[in-house]
């Protein structure tokens, strides 16, 4: 591990919005924050610019950034710290275990930002919007919460509208190049340093939003397979 990283990784131990691997602290974030207000996170935050610009823009919301990797962590908690913004956090954890952290429908909503779109067909499973995954967020996002999926990979928005075709989950908004739409929400012109880098070099941005209105029923997934492997997706 580079020195940088060394450093940063104990500069987060110190910080009070950074929590790694917190026990019992699943439905005890209104004593974090200090308020009652709705807490929305974002998945696979990376350097945190969604959390901290969409808590920029709400500010009687709060938001956790949720990543693995802690120096990136770092630079979100950083400039959080900076300005101020005490309806910022960010949890160090897997999301693989979200559903440890928060009890049910503590979230009111979910964002998806330039996630590692795992383009192997083998590599499915990993996709943060395979059922295996939304199963999860179902566990703590409220009956109405929604889920926003931003990505400029063509293959993992396909995916979504696949997986949301199949298990008939309720889609709101269908962006395939969201910066050609008129008048979309001020909250989807916040860029990341992911989008910046334009790794799909697709030249467009794709954005969906939707509910988890139904159960995913595990047998599903099995029709999901068999649809991949016809559409040949890789």
């Amino acid at each position: 591990m580079g020195h940088k990283k060394l450093i940063r990784f104990q500069a987060i131990k110190s910080f009070n919005n950074v929590l790694e691997f917190p026990e019992a602290i699943a439905g005890n974030w209104h004593q974090h924050f200090k308020n009652n207000n709705p807490i929305v996170l974002e998945l696979a935050c990376g350097k945190g610019e969604y959390t901290i610009g969409l808590a920029r823009m709400f500010p009687n919301k709060n938001f956790i950034g949720v990543d693995i990797k802690g120096n990136r962590i770092w630079k979100g908690a950083a400039t959080a710290l900076q300005d101020n913004l005490t309806n910022v956090a960010f949890l160090r954890t897997q999301i693989d275990f979200i559903d440890t952290y928060f009890l049910k429908e503590e979230i009111s909503e979910i964002w998806i930002t330039f996630p590692d779109p795992q383009l192997r067909l083998s590599k499915a499973k990993k996709r943060l919007t395979h059922p295996k995954f939304l199963r999860l967020y179902q566990h703590i996002l409220k009956q109405d919460g929604l889920i926003h999926l931003k990505t400029d990979s063509p293959d993992l928005y396909n995916f979504t509208k696949t997986v949301i075709n199949l298990f008939e989950l309720e889609l709101l908004v269908d962006y395939n190049d969201t910066y050609k739409q008129p008048n979309i929400a001020k909250e989807l012109y916040i860029k990341t340093h992911y989008e910046g880098l334009d790794i799909a070099q697709s030249n467009r941005i794709h954005y969906l939003q939707f509910k988890l209105n139904k159960l995913l029923a595990i047998e599903e997934d099995i029709v999901l397979k068999e649809i991949l492997n016809e559409q040949n997706i890789n």
